[in-house]
């Protein structure tokens, strides 16, 4: 049954729809003792994941089950937030002595893996390493309702995700995939605000996307439409020549970037106000400094959060990430302190103080999930919406499909993951990145 559960859910495409996309199918593949549900949700004003569990706890305590079975795991937890009393009771229906409840207030970054592994088990995940390391795995809501429909042969052809801000009916929807940013805005009633430009993925780790159309993916999680000159679009926007010249000049090292990161307040080796540093640098002196921000989780506390001067940080680190690969070396993790700070539980920052640091408490209502469907003459679905080699189409131009069809596979000896049609159509264009599909 385990290998019947993995092979389903390689069928069925299903990836980890709450983040970069990994392919579920090779998570399932391992072996561990411990499958935890990530059901946090901590980026200020997204709640599809909340709406989905109020919706169908059955369907992801299900999933959840069938990838405890999958990979041998004897315990499973769902990490959520106290506060979303309504989506722990739809849970408590359906969960047995094998399933358990862990509890997190309302702060920011609770999501992330290492954090989430940590509070849950009393694990340190090895720096630069996996869950699957320490005997651990983590799938978000989504991914774990996939996995139970992908069980019923029902593969993923759709995406959940919240449209709120600067929009005049915030709402949390599920529309299949392929369908442009524009109309996820238009099922919200449109913008309220002249120049709208969306924050894709949320106000801390999303990028601005102006391209409205563009096509949502598996891993599209929510927009937040915001004015063009709003501080966050503003940030989001900036150039990295940009934004080493202010990293460069203005810096003054007073280290609150890092007395607040949470990957640092969990003992790893990671400082970003050294990282800062290596912008005044060049050669094996740049790199050496870049080194204390490869183990960024790219939260972004550092940079919207704990700077006081509003200074970028977090992108410092990514860049450092990017100077490392471009070497063609692998570097080795720097050694953590190997013991948590004594004051990360006082530096855990709540999502409500959060979001007013962010300029968005005007839009901090509640989204609702929307019964209505949109029903696009056109999607553009993409090849690539996972960590992997691009999937390969298996339709050509004419072709008439059905949705839930295959109409991309994983390549042969890669890590992928399957593609199948959102609509009932005809392929009207294929390219190198993208099918397009018309009614």
């Amino acid at each position: 049954m385990a290998n019947q559960v993995a092979e389903r859910v390689r069928e069925a495409g299903v990836v980890g729809a709450g983040g970069a996309g990994f392919p579920t199918h090779v998570k399932l593949d391992a072996q561990v003792d411990t499958y935890i549900a990530n059901a946090a949700e901590c980026e200020p004003l997204l709640c599809k994941d909340q709406e989905l569990m109020k919706l169908h706890a059955e369907g992801m305590v299900r999933g959840l089950r069938l990838c405890m079975e999958a990979t041998g795991a004897e315990r499973g937890v769902i990490a959520i937030k106290k506060k979303y009393q309504t989506a722990i009771e739809e849970l408590s229906l359906h969960l047995g002595t094998d399933l358990e409840l862990y509890l997190y207030e309302s702060f920011y970054p609770a999501g992330d893996e290492f954090i989430i592994v940590y509070d849950v088990t009393g694990r340190l995940i090895p720096p630069l390493g996996l869950p699957l390391q320490v005997g651990c795995a983590v799938n978000n809501v989504e991914t774990l309702i996939n996995v139970a429909a992908a069980m019923d042969g029902v593969p993923v052809t759709d995406t959940a995700l919240t449209v709120t801000g600067a929009v005049r009916e915030p709402l949390s929807a599920v529309l299949p995939i392929g369908v442009t940013a524009r109309d996820a805005l238009e099922l919200a009633g449109g913008a309220t605000v002249d120049d709208p430009v969306l924050l894709d993925g949320g106000a801390m780790m999303g990028k601005a996307l102006e391209d409205l159309d563009a096509p949502l993916t598996k891993t599209s999680g929510g927009f937040i439409v915001l004015p063009r000159d709003h501080r966050l679009i503003g940030r989001k926007l900036q150039t990295e020549d940009v934004q080493v010249h202010i990293s460069r000049s203005a810096c003054d090292q007073c280290s609150y970037c890092t007395e607040f990161c949470p990957r640092y307040l969990l003992g790893y080796a990671i400082e970003p106000h050294k990282v800062m540093r290596s912008v005044g640098f060049d050669g094996d002196r740049e790199l050496e400094w870049a080194r204390q921000g490869l183990q960024c989780c790219e939260c972004s506390v550092c940079d919207l959060y704990a700077c006081p001067e509003d200074l970028p940080p977090k992108d410092m680190c990514v860049r450092s990430k990017r100077l490392w690969r471009e070497t063609g070396q692998r570097p080795e993790p720097l050694p953590g302190r190997g013991r948590v700070h004594p004051m990360r539980d006082g530096r855990r920052i709540p999502v409500s103080r959060l979001t007013q640091r962010l300029g968005l408490t005007r839009y901090d209502v509640h989204a609702p999930m929307t019964a209505r469907r949109l029903e696009p003459s056109q999607v553009r679905i993409k090849l690539s919406q996972h960590i992997g080699a691009p999937s390969v189409p298996v339709v050509g131009q004419g072709d008439a499909v059905r949705r839930g069809q295959l109409i991309a596979a994983i390549p042969e000896g890669k890590l992928g993951a399957n593609i199948h049609a959102s609509i009932d159509g005809r392929v009207s264009r294929i390219d190198d990145t993208s099918i397009w599909l018309s009614r």
